[in-house]
């Protein structure tokens, strides 16, 4: 009995051990892999853009004045020198019947004004003949000595003078006939208003020909000058406007090659240039509320018109902005590296074991990385590793990375 005690507890002691070391033996951990490759490598800057039509042009009110309907619908052609809109004058603006008698009376004022610049230029005219006479006999009697020369100055001046008060009376007449025109203007004005479809008319014609990209002013209404009334251009002839952040500016010059991502299947990847960095940035606030000063970047979609004719005008585009190459590189994705302390490093998957391996890098793209040291084709890092993943720790692999 002492025996098969001993036996019994000697078992159950065994158990306890067994469990332990069962619940603290490190377990396998589940892991994605994928595989070290060889091929083209391409660093790129990712951003979305928007077209725009190259050569765009607003047509704008030459005037201020009343702008009939636009008849244009964004879409239709129009041909150099065809008649766009038309303006006409703007009515004046109504006024009561005080405001009428205050014009009646301005013209009174001025017909009254006009009348005494008339009665002053005859009294100029009479003193300037008198003291022209005067002068010339003045000079006769001088001639024969009976008047001092002295006084024949003065009468030579005083018929100068009188020739500029002339003159001044006739400007003051002129003067006075130029105010009751424009008082006699605003009454007539006032008393017959505004008739749509009288007055003067100016046609405003196109500048180009291509078509109607945006009406701005469609109904009939008072413009002010400069005030814009539609946009013309060539929808056929398209750039690409793509912001990114002023340090990846830094990269990006003008020939590089720039891949335009198909967008639901409207259209195929497309291909484009670098045609332009522009010297300035601008702050621009991000969805995350952050400030950032960015740069637009112009490309040149060269690809063949046929291949992205459904393409307009402010039309997104996801653009990818090849900023280095290379076309026989070791590669591995991004997500299988991470920083061991001041190096690079990734978990190679050895049969069941995780193993670290310290690696060089050069350049990193947003799904690939190109490896100099460190990894050969063939093998098989670990993507994505949490804390759980150590060296020498065990794996099990539960699916393949998909690189696309």
């Amino acid at each position: 009995m002492h025996k098969k005690h001993i036996l019994m507890i000697t078992l159950v002691a065994t158990a306890v051990i067994a469990a332990l070391l069962w619940a603290f033996t490190p377990k396998s951990v589940m892991v994605e892999t994928a595989e070290v490759t060889r091929g083209r490598f391409e660093q790129t800057i990712d951003e979305d853009g928007k077209t725009r039509v190259r050569e765009r042009f607003v047509v704008s009110a030459p005037l201020a004045g009343r702008v009939q309907r636009i008849t244009l619908k964004a879409g239709d052609a129009v041909a150099r020198g065809d008649v766009l809109a038309i303006m006409q004058p703007a009515a004046p603006p109504l006024i009561d019947a005080r405001e009428e008698r205050e014009l009646e009376a301005r013209v009174g004022a001025a017909q009254a004004a006009l009348a005494r610049a008339r009665t002053n230029v005859a009294h100029a005219r009479a003193a300037l003949a008198q003291n022209r006479a005067d002068a010339v006999r003045t000079q006769k009697l001088a001639a024969q000595g009976f008047v001092a020369p002295a006084q024949l100055e003065r009468d030579e001046l005083k018929a100068t003078l009188s020739a500029r008060e002339a003159e001044a009376a006739d400007f003051e007449r002129n003067a006075a006939a130029h105010q009751l025109e424009q008082a006699r203007a605003a009454l007539t004005r006032s008393r017959q208003g505004w008739q749509a479809g009288r007055g003067e008319r100016l046609d405003i014609r196109s500048p180009v020909s291509g078509r109607v990209l945006r009406v701005v002013q469609e109904s009939e209404a008072v413009v002010a000058l400069g005030a814009p009334l539609l946009e013309i251009g060539d929808p056929t002839d398209l750039e690409l406007v793509v912001d990114v952040l002023s340090g990846d500016a830094l990269q990006i010059a003008a020939g590089q090659t720039v891949k335009l991502e198909r967008q639901a299947g409207s259209w195929p990847a497309l291909e484009g240039r670098v045609r332009k960095v522009e010297p300035s940035a601008f702050t621009k606030v991000s969805a995350l509320g952050v400030e950032e000063q960015r740069v637009n970047i112009v490309i040149d979609i060269t690809s063949p018109r046929e291949q992205w004719q459904n393409l307009g005008d402010a039309y997104r585009v996801d653009a990818r902005i090849v900023v280095f190459a290379h076309s026989n590189a070791v590669k591995v994705p991004v997500s299988a590296l991470f920083r061991d302390n001041a190096q690079w490093a990734v978990f190679i998957a050895d049969g069941n074991t995780a193993r670290k391996r310290i690696v060089e890098t050069s350049h990193r793209g947003a799904r690939e990385a190109l490896v100099d040291k460190g990894l050969a084709p063939g093998e098989r890092v670990i993507v994505y590793p949490g804390d759980a993943v150590r060296d020498g720790r065990g794996i099990e692999v539960r699916a393949e990375y998909n690189r696309k």
